[in-house]
């Protein structure tokens, strides 16, 4: 049976009304809701009448690409999908304490009362929740096992340690875990689940990664925990946890999704605009990033349904492609795969990780064109303000940008490795770029240099991250991460910034540092920079820990996803002691932390916590979509979609809830028209699993655009 039948099949939970907290509302005379023309609306109703917080999903394939549409029912069990585009859809009722309807045929301007099916028992229930609940059965090794060589463990790791790796800085930044298609093992895997577990992690060209964290940094002491929990679902065990139906805004929350790309390619991400402005691009293009998979960049245009795969230029002929050492994915499998076996899927000579839209619409991309030695004779040139102060001698992924209005595609040839990217908000429009990993700088571009010349070696910078630990104010003469501190130099940051924002209150520019505890930084780029750029370090102290992706309000706060199970913020302006000088250790402003623990359950054994795995964090700061200014949001990475942090200090769960197992890195928020109300307004972001294949339905399935609105009510139209 495949994975996708015993989704339906090998069904059995809990009724519905054990659930609900209260009990349903008595049916009323109204049948019906105010509809339009391109509109489904009714009521779904169950055993026990109205049912209230249950998704109605649409899903039709007459349009160019795949499309659905999904809402939640309000109070009174009443539904409207939205604006739906000309076409016969198929629809059904989806929810926690339920198996799904059957599914009908409508279209819209159709009324359509839908009845629920409440789940026969718990096991059938159990197969419609998030991940999360899947995956805290897993058992964590207890903290006195660590910090000693008892066991697999090392004597060096931490219990922290352990769960970054097993969370979004390690297993759970690149996919789901908790999903049917990994609480199960492949048959092609074997019988011993242990056995069977080595293996699996050696699958495809991202097993090098899964087997350097597994059985390097951990020295094999997951798969114990891993074999034990699926050998435990094998058997019949079921959560201990449950979730609770969308209340309040979650029920105001509009879900639209159209596929894209192919079954054997994943996207990392997606950009829908500019974001210092973000009703740039109003209604238009959204622009997909493949990372390792494939060399086109998908292009969706949500108002047709209407795709494509634009072709991405490579400059050098000779180049060859970005995987193997240094890289997150290897030329070849290192073991088969149970859907694709020894087949090589992934091609990497584009390798766009990330991208941006400026105040033109044109897409400025993190993409690679060249071999990471061929570098410009300006990398070296000791007239060049940068190459003088921290040469450089390898870039593993360039700058290139594309202009849909001309169909031109450039390459802005840097010296420094990119990876995330910004702009500032200065006359120059300045880019700044992250590195990810390696090379030891931060990049930048000055565009309006750029556009006059179109020479990189007049436009270009970058600046390795010195501290001002001498506090004489300015930077000066430092010494090495491996060398003494001397108390008359400044010293240097050996670490890389992973996520990269600028903040609009100075344009100063901040990222994370991915080590454990970690770190954030804020980079101060001073009146000539490199010259005068200084860095000022703030670790994350406890019980955060782990930092990925982050982001910065409006009014200079940094918001970061932490594995430790928060959105973690910090506010310099609350720090009460010099932010340089011998006392500036990094521990020197915790009073300017906050930590908000996400939704979801969390691990047993370890306190208090949430098993939550965001892998980055993004800030509303203009009201893209209707929560208010600066609301900061997360990617829900084992929650189906993304999570948002309301003015009242509660978190709002906006799930996508069919196909179980979205997985996004990032997300976006556009202003299509100001003028429309919450029609005009919304959040974006792509399916970033790297494996779309283990979402619901199985091989075959493409990664997705999804568009989230938020109505005024569960029944605005």
């Amino acid at each position: 049976m495949s994975m996708k039948s015993s989704l339906y099949l090998s069904v059995a939970a809990i009724g519905a009304a054990v659930l609900l907290a209260v009990p349903p509302a008595p049916v009323t005379a109204q049948t019906t809701v105010a509809i339009d023309n391109d509109d489904i609306g009714g009521v779904v109703t169950g055993a026990s009448g109205p049912e209230a917080g249950v998704w109605v999903i649409a899903e039709t394939k007459d349009l160019p690409t795949r499309f659905t549409k999904a809402v939640v029912t309000d109070d009174q069990g009443r539904y409207v999908l939205p604006d739906l585009p000309k076409a016969k859809y198929q629809i059904w009722v989806r929810g926690y304490g339920l198996v799904d309807s059957p599914k009908v045929e409508s279209e819209p301007g159709k009324q359509l009362n839908l009845r629920a099916v409440p789940a026969p028992n718990e096991a059938a229930a159990a197969q419609y929740y998030p991940a999360i609940h899947w995956y805290t059965m897993m058992k964590i090794p207890e903290a006195s096992l660590f910090g000693a060589a008892r066991g697999d463990l090392p004597a060096n790791v931490k219990q922290i340690d352990y769960l970054n790796l097993m969370k979004n800085n390690g297993c759970v930044g690149c996919h789901q875990l908790g999903t049917l298609s990994t609480r199960t093992i492949p048959a092609v895997f074997g019988n011993s689940s242990k056995d069977a577990w080595m293996k699996r992690i050696q699958a495809g060209q991202a097993g090098e990664l899964m087997v350097n964290i597994i059985a390097g940094q951990l020295n094999a002491a997951p798969i114990a925990y891993l074999a034990d929990w699926t050998d435990r679902v094998a058997k019949g065990e079921l959560p201990s946890t449950k979730p609770t139906r969308p209340q309040g805004l979650e029920r105001n929350v509009v879900v639209s999704t159209w596929d894209w790309a192919d079954e054997k390619h994943y996207l990392h991400d997606m950009v829908t605009t500019d974001r210092r402005n973000p009703t740039v691009n109003g209604g238009g293009p959204v622009y997909g990033q493949p990372e390792y998979s494939m060399g086109f960049m998908p292009i969706l245009d949500p108002k047709t349904a209407k795709t494509e795969n634009f072709k991405a230029p490579i400059r050098d002929a000779d180049m060859h492609e970005n995987l193997g050492p240094t890289h997150a994915a290897r030329v070849n499998p290192l073991g088969p795969s149970a859907y694709w076996g020894d087949e090589k899927i992934w091609e990497a000579y584009f390798n766009n990780h990330n991208s941006m839209l400026d105040e033109k619409g044109r897409v400025w991309m993190a993409a690679s064109f060249r071999d990471e030695k061929n570098q410009p004779a300006y990398c070296k040139d000791p007239n060049h303000p940068s190459a003088k102060l921290f040469p450089v001698p390898v870039s593993g992924r360039q700058l290139t940008v594309y202009d849909p209005k001309t169909k031109k595609y450039d390459f802005v040839d840097v010296c420094f490795t990119t990876h995330h990217l910004n702009f500032a908000h200065d006359a120059n429009n300045t880019l700044w770029t992250s590195s990810g990993g390696g090379g030891g700088v931060v990049g930048w571009v000055n565009v309006k240099k750029w556009e006059e010349t179109h020479d990189p070696a007049q436009s270009v910078g970058w600046t390795a991250l010195v501290m001002d630990t001498n506090g004489d104010g300015k930077r000066g003469e430092y010494t090495e991460p491996n060398q003494p501190a001397d108390p008359t130099k400044d010293r240097r940051l050996g670490q890389v910034i992973y996520a990269v924002a600028v903040s609009p209150v100075d344009n100063s520019v901040w990222g994370t540092i991915r080590q454990n505890p970690g770190a954030i930084v804020r980079i101060v780029p001073g009146a000539n920079p490199p010259e005068t750029t200084l860095t000022e370090n703030f670790n994350v102290p406890l019980p955060g820990f782990g930092p990925r992706g982050g982001d910065v309000d409006s009014q200079g706060v940094y918001w970061v996803s932490l594995a430790s199970g928060h959105i973690g913020s910090f506010d310099r302006r609350k720090c009460k002691g010099p932010m340089n000088g011998p006392q500036a250790t990094g521990n020197h402003c915790p009073e300017g932390w906050a930590f908000h623990q996400y939704p979801g359950p969390g691990f047993a054994g370890i306190g208090p916590n949430s098993a939550e795995s965001s892998y980055y964090s993004w800030v509303d700061q203009h009201d893209t979509f209707g929560m208010g200014k600066d609301v900061p949001m997360s990617t829900a990475n084992l929650m189906d979609g993304l999570v948002a942090l309301g003015k009242d200090g509660k978190m709002v769960s906006l799930r996508v809830p069919y196909p179980m197992g979205f997985f996004a890195k990032g997300l976006d928020g556009r202003i299509d028209d100001p003028n429309a109300g919450w029609k005009g307004r919304g959040l974006w972001a792509s399916s970033g699993d790297r494996a779309p294949w283990q979402v619901e339905g199985g091989k075959g399935m493409k990664p997705m655009a999804v568009h989230f609105q938020l109505r005024p009510n569960p029944l605005a139209h």
